[in-house]
């Protein structure tokens, strides 16, 4: 066959492999919106028979003859072919190792973990969920010895969200953070200038925040005709494809913060997966470049926009006009910095900007000793509870509010967390980039003009999908490789403003 034959055929065959992930992500966006219980057992099944299919179709014999025929005239091919071809290649020579019945087996298991964690989580009782986190680690740990490691066990599950991660790399950014933030925070936390948050308890109807949150979502940018907004006991963003695009966030008649900035932090995923250029739709280009490129677009939107005090400059009205009683008496200037309160805190997606960092390390080092054999699933909520009382002095009372707070490990997701904290450092570095081309930044947020905000961030981000690599992207961007530096200066000088000066 002549080689665009070849290439005809592969990308069918890609097509058709999203065709059934579509089905797959449309199954767990379900699962974790309200599907029955009494369907958890079967929808597993279900869930885990397609992933097989899937599997199947990544590490056939037909893929196999694909990609060795399109890497003989390599060079002959149209870039976005030889990038597919790569990320095919990736992933088949990663399943391919993997024996089906243990993948399949695996998906079934991470199904059932997920209904598990929330019963775990709702009775605060780790022990419910202990045997099936037991399960998952030791496939992980299987997984590392089929695929192979260099230098760390651990590299191994980083590269699967973050390529060309190593333990090296994160030990010493993680170390140049740390020694930077907890001072910090210490400081912060002595200090007598305390924000008054007390109207932030009170209460606040859940159908005026989802009203709210529908109306930033959409001043923001958010396509609902490609897309919509539902309700999640952890908040995500799910990709059905390109023109389906679905938000979720929690409500807190007790809190507003955790709906409305969990919904702008929602709203930068969708955005990014909302810009991916149409050409790569159904191909394996058609995704953002990485979990830390992705965690920069919400990290960007909700905390350099959500959290900007030109921001409410123009939106706080519309808070007071949801709840005029609540906020009756209280001025911009102090709303802006209760919502921006920085205090040691138990929960990660509650957690102020300052303090944000130290939940993510405090997890890499967890899950980096899980993979060292240096510590036990029994022991896990001692080493949890230990590590939050030494970077941020507070120990959890319970399971719910310390080791049972996020779902990523009920989903297998070991080597994802350390791309939330790297996305903070690439949004960092994204925004001082982005002030050298837009000077005039915050006057677009506090007009509420989010469109040439947007167009800069889909020309630099979005466009690309997989075509490029996260560092490359943010060498391509910024003109220079990834700094902790932005991130550092811009917690120092904002939360020294506010609580130091």
């Amino acid at each position: 066959m002549e080689l665009h034959t070849y290439e005809k055929e592969f990308f069918d065959l890609l097509k058709k492999i999203s065709h059934y992930e579509e089905a797959v992500v449309l199954m767990h966006w379900d699962l974790r919106t309200g599907a029955p219980k009494n369907g958890a057992e079967d929808r597993a099944e279900s869930i885990g028979q397609l992933s097989a299919d899937i599997f199947n179709m990544k590490t056939s014999k037909r893929m196999k003859e694909l990609l060795d025929a399109l890497y003989e005239k390599f060079e002959e091919l149209p870039e976005d072919t030889k990038k597919a071809a790569e990320w095919a290649k990736k992933d088949y020579e990663e399943n391919s190792k993997i024996p089906e019945k243990e993948y399949k087996e695996y998906v079934v298991l991470s199904s059932k973990a997920e209904t598990v964690w929330e019963d775990a989580k709702e009775q605060s009782d780790f022990s419910l969920f202990a045997p099936y986190l037991k399960q998952l680690i030791e496939y992980n740990k299987r997984f590392i010895t089929y695929w192979g490691y260099e230098g760390h066990p651990y590299n191994t599950l980083l590269d699967l969200f973050e390529p060309g991660l190593t333990v090296d790399v994160l030990d010493e950014l993680f170390s140049e953070l740390k020694k930077a933030i907890i001072p910090l925070v210490k400081k912060v936390s002595a200090s007598t200038n305390k924000p008054d948050t007390s109207f932030i308890h009170q209460s606040f109807s859940k159908k005026k925040q989802k009203d709210l949150s529908l109306y930033f979502l959409k001043e923001l940018g958010y396509d609902f005709n490609g897309g919509r907004l539902d309700e999640t006991v952890h908040p995500f963003a799910t990709t059905i494809n390109r023109g389906d695009v679905r938000v979720t966030t929690r409500f807190d008649e007790n809190d507003f913060r955790t709906a409305i900035f969990g919904t702008i932090h929602e709203c930068g995923h969708a955005i990014y997966e909302q810009n991916i250029d149409e050409a790569l739709s159904g191909t394996n280009l058609s995704d953002g470049a990485s979990m830390g490129i992705h965690e920069s677009q919400s990290l960007f939107y909700e905390n350099f926009i959500g959290r900007n005090e030109n921001f409410w400059k123009t939106y706080y009205p519309k808070m007071k006009e949801a709840s005029p009683e609540q906020f009756r008496h209280v001025a911009l200037e102090e709303f802006v910095l209760a919502v921006n309160e920085s205090k040691p805190s138990l929960i990660r997606v509650q957690a102020d900007e300052l303090t944000y960092p130290l939940h993510i390390i405090i997890r890499y080092e967890i899950e980096k000793a899980i993979f060292s054999n240096e510590v036990s699933v029994e022991e896990l909520p001692a080493l949890w509870n230990q590590k939050y009382e030494e970077y941020l002095g507070i120990t959890p009372p319970n399971d719910a509010q310390g080791i049972l707070q996020d779902v990523h490990w009920a989903c297998g997701d070991f080597g994802y967390f350390p791309s939330y904290a790297l996305g903070y450092m690439y949004a960092a570095q994204l925004k001082n980039k982005m002030l050298e081309d837009l000077p005039e930044f915050d006057t677009l947020v506090e007009k509420g003009e989010f469109q040439q905000i947007k167009e800069w961030l889909t020309e630099k981000v979005h466009v690309h999908g997989r075509r490029k690599k996260p560092l490359e992207i943010i060498k391509e961007a910024t003109g220079e490789e990834l700094n902790v530096r932005y991130l550092i200066e811009y917690l120092k000088n904002k939360y020294s403003n506010l609580y130091l000066s």
